[in-house]
């Protein structure tokens, strides 16, 4: 095999370069944690070129490996980017740098800020062109909390030189050494500034939040490859840029969602459910996102509905490195098959506010049914659950809208692997869940999404082909009148948690 593709996933906490084989099979990786920075609550802020270094890190690591094994630099025909989304950079065109900390997706200094734009005039044609609900979520309110919190920020806007960018953005420029300035569809419709039925800008939304003048990157399609250049320096220089997608994008891609009606949950930092709908948006009416799957170019746009979990796999290092309940993350599944059930516990995560399809930007982390008879396995049983019953209510509301059943889902990330976790989710949403042989789907994803813009899978045929073998499908284990007892305690938990933040002691803490 002399044909080979390159995946860099940069996501929440970490970034990795995996480099597959034309059979979808990894041969070489690298990873590296970066820091997460927490200057005050409800702050979530990471160092920009630590991010890129990382990544930059990462790539050669990897490379190395992959040269070491007897391969050459030039097998690897174009690499491909998957990143986490909303995450909000700003840098100066003049010097190429960053003006401020990359805000990252879960942060919600911007609470009380939401609050005063949904009074605006004109609020409600949002959600109608941007397919996503106001909220602490999107790019959209942090950038506009940097103009008005960061004086660095300010001047370079004033001076037309404000380069704003998610992720991808970022770390194109950066590899490209400048000469590409670009985002693609997948992550543009999560700033709140793409019209997401045109997918281009809208004015409207750009005057609605005041960031006329700021300069916006180009919007180009997912997998492309021409639009995003090549690497200009290290191992891999000269090597073609050939995808990039947001990381859940990435998974549906990964998981071949190919055809409406397919469906994915990704169990990461936080959970992602995404449902194809097709080469039309559905606008929800049940609490989700919509938002595009992915574009490939000469292909129209795919579409999606998506539910996001703020927490899920961040609550597992929470027990960890918070409570010290547990001293590995693998360890959580251990004890949660120790008990049967969570013995009354339920553990609301609510530790960003509450995501689709609630959107209760005032809930707080809570835990109710403490008693004397509550042990750590209670709890490690009930942060499993939270992720698994916030699940079940996005796919409650995707059946609603789409007004199909669903028979199954399909699942990736880190806490997919853990059987006991995948086995309460079987039972919980009462269908079965499948989980792939290969499990790290994002990156996968992007390296299909590379691949088939230089021709190393030459169809969505060849791509359905990719990580087929060796799945495990896990059925439910109980019966309906159990699942709607305990999912109706965990509806009334979410009820309880609310309005625990009061607009008025939201953090108002400037920069400058």
């Amino acid at each position: 095999m002399s044909e080979f593709i390159g995946a860099l996933d940069c996501g929440t906490t970490s970034a990795r370069f995996i480099i597959f084989d034309k059979a979808g099979k990894p041969h070489a990786t690298h990873q590296i944690e970066f820091a997460q920075l927490y200057p005050h609550a409800g702050w979530h802020e990471q160092d920009p070129e630590e991010i890129f270094g990382s990544c930059a890190t990462c790539i050669e690591k990897a490379t190395e490996e992959f040269i070491s094994q007897g391969h050459k630099a030039s097998d690897i025909k174009a690499i491909g980017i998957t990143n986490q989304r909303e995450t909000t950079l700003v840098w100066d065109k003049t010097t190429g740098k960053a003006v401020y900390n990359a805000i990252a997706w879960p942060d919600t200094r911007t609470s009380r800020m939401v609050h005063q734009y949904k009074a605006k005039e004109g609020f409600e044609k949002l959600p109608e062109i941007a397919g996503i609900p106001l909220s602490t979520y999107p790019s959209c309110m942090k950038l506009v909390w940097i103009l008005k919190n960061v004086k660095a920020a300010r001047e370079a806007h004033e001076a037309g030189n404000l380069m704003f960018g998610t992720v991808d953005t970022w770390l194109v420029y950066k590899l490209t050494a400048g000469a590409k300035y670009v985002t693609d569809t997948t992550n543009a419709t999560r700033t709140m500034f793409l019209d997401i039925t045109k997918l281009e800008y809208s004015d409207f939304a750009i005057d609605f939040f005041g960031v006329r003048g700021v300069l916006l990157p180009e919007i180009v399609c997912s997998a492309d490859e021409e639009a995003y250049g090549t690497v200009t320096e290290g191992l891999l220089a000269g090597t073609r840029i050939a995808s990039c997608l947001g990381d859940q994008s990435a998974a549906l891609v990964g998981q071949r969602a190919f055809s409406p009606g397919m469906s994915k949950n990704t169990y990461g930092t936080g959970l992602f459910v995404l449902y194809n709908t097709g080469e039309s948006p559905v606008f929800s009416k049940n609490g989700l996102l919509t938002t595009v799957g992915y574009h490939f170019k000469g292909h129209k746009p795919v579409y999606a509905l998506e539910g996001s979990i703020a927490v899920g796999g961040s609550a597992v290092k929470f027990l960890r490195d918070n409570l010290k309940l547990i001293n590995d993350s693998d360890e959580i599944g251990q004890y949660a098959a120790k008990v049967p059930h969570s013995g009354g516990v339920v553990f609301v995560t609510a530790f960003s506010g509450l995501f689709a399809p609630y959107w209760i930007d005032d809930a707080q982390g809570t835990i109710f049914g403490v008693t004397h008879y509550t042990k750590r396995e209670h709890i490690c049983r009930a942060t499993i659950e939270a992720t698994c019953f916030q699940t079940k209510a996005v796919l409650d509301a995707m059946q609603k809208d789409s007004g199909h059943e669903m028979k199954s889902l399909n699942v990736d990330g880190g806490m997919s692997n853990s059987d006991i976790c995948m086995q309460i989710q079987s039972d919980i949403i009462g269908m079965e869940v499948v989980r792939p042989e290969y499990r790290e789907t994002t990156a996968l994803g992007a390296a299909l999404a590379a691949g088939y813009a230089v021709g190393v899978w030459p169809s969505f045929d060849d791509l359905r082909q990719i990580n087929t073998t060796g799945q495990t499908i896990f059925n439910p284990k109980i019966e309906e009148p159990a699942r709607a007892k305990s999912y109706s305690l965990w509806e009334r938990a979410v009820k309880m948690s609310a309005g625990w933040v009061q607009v008025d002691e939201q953090s108002s803490v400037s920069s400058e």
